[in-house]
Parts: C-alpha cells; structure tokens; sequence
C-alpha cells in the first residue's frame, strides 16, 4: 500500500440508508473516472456501500441528526475510500468469524469480513469510527 494520497471526492449525507443512492453515484463516477476494470466495480460498491451500511445502522444508530462522510483519494496505483461516522467506534480487533458454524446462518455480521475479501486493504481509525478500504487499480 502505498503513500502520498491526494484527495478527488467528498459526500456527506445523513444517517439515512435512503441516501445510498448517492453514495453508489459516487462509487460509480469515482470507478469511470479512473478506467477502474468492470471486473473490479462491483467489489468496490459492494465494499463501501457495506462500510456505510455499517456507519449508517452501528455507527450513528440510524440517527438522522447525525452524518457520514465518504471521503475519496487516490495515487498512482490505488483508490482509498475513508468512511467516517459520529460514532464512538467498536472494537474491530474482536469481531465474531461470520463463518464459524455457530455464526453461519446469522443474518448480520459480515460486513467487515466482506470488505476485507473485496478490498487490498480495510483498516481502522478513530476507535473504529473511521474506515480506509484501498484498491488497487492496476
């Protein structure tokens, strides 16, 4: 993973899962603007549409009052999606492995795992309230 981001996109929107559309614009335009591989696009929606389900629904509560930004940069070799919530964070070094068979047919807990398949790379900032997800785009 490389350094030296320069920062392209930014959207705000409320804690409402009604404004994903705008969201999914923005993974859409972002992906055409940097020739992103049609292959690729659908990981890169599903991830980050995931990461702000996730702030969204456990971050803010679903608290209209509050917001998430998706924050985009990138460089020459990868794209970086910063989602932010006004959470207090979890603890993202502790989560259940959805594909334990006490888990396997929970119908939440996944989020993270699928970022994690998807993305080059997930990492956490702020206590858990912010999430990078980087992919390559060579």
């Amino acid at each position: 993973m490389k350094t030296d981001y320069k920062e392209i996109e930014t959207l705000i929107v409320p804690s409402d899962l009604d404004h994903l559309k705008r969201v999914e614009n923005l993974v859409d335009d972002v992906c055409r603007t940097n020739e992103v591989h049609e292959d690729h696009f659908g990981n890169v929606l599903i991830a980050v549409t995931e990461a702000v389900n996730n702030a969204v629904q456990h971050g803010n509560n679903s608290d209209t009052s509050k917001e998430v930004s998706i924050k985009v940069a990138q460089n020459n070799e990868e794209i970086k999606f910063s989602v932010s919530d006004q959470g207090v964070g979890f603890d993202f070094t502790n989560l259940p492995d959805p594909t334990a068979p006490e888990n396997i047919e929970k119908e939440h807990g996944r989020g993270i795992f699928l970022m994690k398949s998807l993305a080059d790379d997930v990492s956490f900032l702020n206590n858990g309230s912010t999430v990078e997800i980087v992919f390559s785009v060579n």
